[in-house]
This record gives C-alpha cells, structure tokens and sequence, in this order.
C-alpha cells in the first residue's frame, strides 16, 4: 500500500525529494518491466498500469498523469551503442514506477520515462548497460531503480508486514549492505555465489536487478547512502541506496 499510503517509506521518498536538486525527468528501471531485449517508453504521455491484483479498489482508482519525453527516450536509446533500444509505445508506468515517484512528485509535471530489464541477460550485463546512461544524470534525469534487494513473495509472512525479518533475510540484507558500502560491486553481481541464503532473498532476478543499475551508474569518487533500511513480512527488505 505504499502507492497511496504516507508511511515511513512513501514520506521518506518524498523527502528525498527534497533535497536533491529538481530533475529535468526520471527514468525508472522497474522490476516490473520484464522483457526480451530493451525497450525504452517514448510516448507524450505513458498511461498508469495497475499491473496487480487483490488489493483495495483506491489502488486502482490512481492515475498519475505525468507526461513523457519522446525526444529523451529517443536520446537514451542512442547513448546505449552495443545492442538496439526499443522505443516503446504501448506499456506506460507500472507501478514500479508511479507508487514510488508520485510520492516525489505529486504535482506530476517532471517526465517520467521507463527502461525495461531484459531477462534474457545477467547482472553483469546491466551492471554495464548501467554505465552508458552515465550522461543522463549530467543532464538532470533522476534515474530511479525499483525492486528489493531480498524479495521472495511466497515465504512472506503476514505476521511481520509490519516489520520483520526472517534470519536469512537479514543475513543477507547486511550483506548486501555491507557490499555496497564498501563499493565491493562484483560480488553482488555474481549474487549466485553468496550461498543458500542468497538464493532464498532472490529467487528470481526481476526484483533484484535494478540495483545493478544504480550501482552501475555509480563515479569512483561518488558516496553512497543508505534509506528506509527495514525489513517486512518476513521476506521482504525496504533498503534503498542513493548515489551521490
């Protein structure tokens, strides 16, 4: 619920929001736009997708009508040179995307552009697809990763939605953490070699692999930060990461 709630996550994006300066667009990569091969949204104005179901009927009733930027979508797909871009005309934003930028941007007047994960390649990949959209953020674009570093939806428990962490759980947030901290990206690239406990915060890679973008993005001289650090039902952690 955090699309439409002001809890401790959703006030805390907007916060951020805040005090970094006002960006000329965001682009999200979403765990939620998995596809083969990359694709880019270039429409004048991306429609909200509520690609969910079981949830109250004020979650679907959002719209988040921020425009697109077809011309920057056109950039974006030209600044990656080793594989075609798709410019997209049919998804919008999921709500990978709009629960979380429409905290940040109420009034909906920044574009908003979203790139999609190819689940045909690894981590290491988009570690370095990352890299080419470097230029990007010296224009201003907020590039905006959404997932969970642990996500394993069918071990949650309902018991700690609240707040909570199984011990593997934790284990491996730290870990993760720790990693990132330490700018040790290689490792959380190769997260398949970290053990059991690994396998169990990512069973699937859709969830975790917008954090190689973030990191990917990332200057050698850059500090990162850590937010919204928390644990839920059971299975689930909220970390978030800020470069710069």
């Amino acid at each position: 619920m955090n699309g439409i709630e002001g809890n401790e996550f959703s006030n805390k994006w907007a916060s951020m929001a805040q005090n970094i300066p006002v960006p000329t667009a965001v682009l999200v990569v979403s765990a939620h736009w998995f596809t083969k091969g990359t694709h880019i949204t270039a429409m004048d104005f991306p429609k909200t997708i509520h690609d969910f179901g079981g949830f109250p009927q004020a979650l679907f009733d959002v719209v988040y009508p921020a425009p697109g930027n077809p011309e920057l979508a056109a950039e974006t797909a030209g600044l990656i040179q080793h594989i075609h871009v798709g410019l997209d005309h049919d998804w919008g934003l999921d709500h990978g995307a709009w629960t979380v930028v429409r905290h940040m941007y109420p009034e909906a007047n920044i574009p908003v552009l979203q790139l999609s994960i190819d689940y045909t390649k690894d981590a290491h990949y988009h570690y370095e697809l990352a890299r080419e959209l470097q230029l990007l953020r010296k224009k201003g674009v907020l590039i905006l990763g959404s997932g969970n570093m642990v996500h394993n939806l069918r071990m949650m428990s309902w018991e700690m939605i609240n707040g909570g962490g199984y011990d593997w759980a934790l284990q491996m947030n730290d870990k993760f953490k720790s990693l990132i901290l330490n700018n040790e990206h290689n490792p959380l690239m190769n997260y398949q070699t970290l053990g059991r406990e690994a396998m169990l915060a990512i069973p699937t890679p859709e969830h975790y692999l917008p954090l190689m973008y973030t990191l990917g993005l990332k200057n050698d001289n850059e500090e990162v930060s850590l937010f919204n650090d928390k644990a839920v039902g059971g299975s689930l952690t909220m970390t978030s990461v800020k470069v710069g």
